[in-house]
């Protein structure tokens, strides 16, 4: 039996687990992580005759609960900060636009509060659910987040690790830390600095998309550090992802070194939070991690559900993916930001929490060309740029766009290319017959190509799985990564790491279609291949990992809005 076939099973199928190829002790191999990576890759793929494998349908008694409690772990209440008309969208997301926040109680309050908190409620019926300002795949969130701070006026005396938990607004403490350990941890980071750490817990979107879920929960991280990076900037603070640390490492430093089952939380990533304009270490000491398995940890993770499905698809692809400790990213240069900053009005505490994923789109209203071109340019990763700033690779995600209604430019094809050093490739690897004509009226540092003009409304549809909304607005897209080659010159672990960045451009896409009074959503399921046949990709050089869509959006009259915490008396942002 082949890897392909092994991804295949359902259940537990513990009696065939080296029955696939691989040897007893694979995933110290990367090579054979490889193999695991590409063929989850390529398993995973929803194609025209065949979706990647799910549940037959869903098993809503065991419906995920959407929030992780540390019970047992002391909870301290932070501040509902409401939204202000200062600082702006576009001041915000350059860096040096906001003077750095003093790091307190308050100013942790706001942070959390316009990234990982409830944003409104919403009720349909009996049944009634929570928006966070951070979107996820199916508002299933798996993504959970950690914090490690020194002391912080009014939130801690001491140095300690904290779970945020959204539905109360708390951050919930696992454990302090001696002042000696943070030093150590913290060294040569500058004053008001802090880390901050996700996790993912896989079952929250397998219960629904079954072996795809593990795409969805990268997605959600990196949505969750786009948000986190942006609220950041509001408090003139940046954020940078630290990626020279193990998989094993992190979980030791967030504390879920011990857990395990289809519940577990698994470690993604950790963020130096500091104020803009300083200096920081290269690289923090990891060296330090091992000791945190002897803090006085508090707490048990509830349960989430009362039974699960295990996929086997998901298990191997996570361990296939387990980052080792590696060296920084080698240095590459960023191009300067040419965009004006002209729409002083939009507020940027107000666009994040009013944030809201459309469900239908009315077909008919579209945008301007100029509006169509700053949508793009925002999603470009410049020099001082939120959240762009915070990845220390080189761009990996480009834009294949089907344009339908923006006025001035013609319906079709288009191609942001995001990395220039990477265009000759690009243009080699897809239709020979594409023009590669840059739009009229567009601005000549926006690397805006129009590959083919042609009504793709319905092409567009098909593509994303027969869903309407993917042709019903002024514009749809692709992400399209450099895929082959990344993971070649990486490694499997990177794998998780390209859907990361597709979250990001996501999350700046939701952003500014809430600025020009329309709305966006995520399309994470799509025809995979039928994609890249459209684009003339072949082999594994360029794959589509995310959709979206932008629009008018529908609303839908059956459902109520509702206050985030309405017992603390903080009302919903937005419809």
């Amino acid at each position: 039996m082949g890897i392909l076939d092994f991804f295949s099973k359902r259940g537990r199928g513990r009696e065939a687990e080296h029955d696939d190829g691989l040897t007893e002790t694979w995933w110290s191999d990367p090579a054979q992580c490889e193999r695991v990576v590409y063929a989850y890759h390529e398993q995973t793929k929803h194609g025209l005759q065949r979706f990647a494998a799910g549940p037959f349908e869903l098993d809503w008694a065991n419906q995920p609960d959407p929030f992780r409690r540390w019970e047992g772990a002391q909870l301290l209440s932070l501040e509902l900060v409401p939204p202000t008309a200062q600082p702006t969208l576009d001041g915000a997301l350059m860096e040096g636009g906001v003077p750095p926040a003093t790091l307190d109680r308050r100013s942790m309050s706001q942070l959390l509060f316009d990234s990982l908190a409830l944003s409104a409620w919403k009720e349909a019926g009996d049944a009634r659910w929570a928006l966070r300002v951070n979107p996820s795949s199916g508002n299933l969130h798996p993504t959970e987040g950690y914090f490690l701070t020194p002391a912080v006026p009014g939130l801690c005396e001491r140095p300690t690790v904290f779970h945020y938990a959204p539905r109360e607004h708390g951050l919930e403490v696992r454990a302090e830390m001696p002042q000696s350990l943070w030093d150590r941890l913290a060294d040569g980071q500058p004053p008001g600095s802090f880390f901050a750490g996700f996790t993912s817990i896989h079952w929250r979107e397998s219960w629904k998309y079954g072996e795809r879920a593990f795409r969805y929960c990268q997605h959600d991280t990196g949505h969750a550090l786009a948000a986190l990076s942006i609220a950041a900037a509001g408090l003139g603070w940046k954020v940078e992802l630290i990626d020279e640390l193990g998989t094993l490492e992190l979980a030791e430093l967030l504390g879920v070194f011990a857990e395990l089952g289809p519940e577990a939380e698994h470690p993604e990533c950790l963020l130096l939070v500091s104020p803009q304009g300083s200096a920081t270490a290269p690289q923090p000491a990891g060296a330090v991690a091992a000791e945190f398995r002897n803090l006085a940890w508090q707490g048990r993770p509830n349960d989430l559900s009362s039974e699960h499905v295990e996929w086997d698809a998901i298990e191997l692809v996570a361990k296939a993916s387990l980052k080792p400790r590696t060296e920084a990213y080698a240095a590459w240069q960023r191009e300067r930001s040419t965009r004006p900053i002209d729409r002083g009005s939009i507020a940027l505490r107000e666009i994040v929490r009013q944030r809201r994923s459309c469900l239908a789109l009315d077909g008919r209203t579209g945008m301007s060309a100029p509006e169509f071109f700053h949508i793009l340019e925002s999603t470009l990763p410049r020099a001082g740029r939120c959240p762009f700033n915070a990845f220390p690779w080189s761009p990996r995600v480009h834009l294949a766009l089907f344009v339908h209604r923006v006025e001035g430019l013609e319906p079709g094809l288009y191609w942001l290319q995001r990395d220039p050093a990477r265009a000759e490739a690009v243009r080699a690897a897809c239709r020979p017959e594409f023009l590669w004509a840059q739009p009229e009226g567009c601005p000549e540092h926006l690397p805006l190509s129009l590959l083919l003009p042609m009504d793709l409304r319905n092409t567009a549809v098909q593509l994303a799985c027969n869903q309407d909304i993917a042709g019903t607005g002024a514009f749809s897209l692709g992400m399209i990564v450099d895929f082959e080659r990344s993971i070649a010159e990486h490694g499997p672990w990177f794998y998780p790491r390209l859907f990361w960045e597709t979250g990001a451009v996501g999350q700046i896409l939701y952003l500014e279609a809430e600025a020009l009074g329309l709305r966006s959503t995520g399309i994470g399921c799509f025809f995979d291949d039928p994609v890249h046949s459209i684009l003339g990709l072949r082999g594994r050089i360029l794959q589509s990992l995310y959709h979206f869509t932008v629009g008018k959006p529908v609303a839908d009259p059956r459902l109520t809005t509702l206050a985030a915490y309405p017992q603390r008396g903080a009302g919903a942002d937005g419809p």
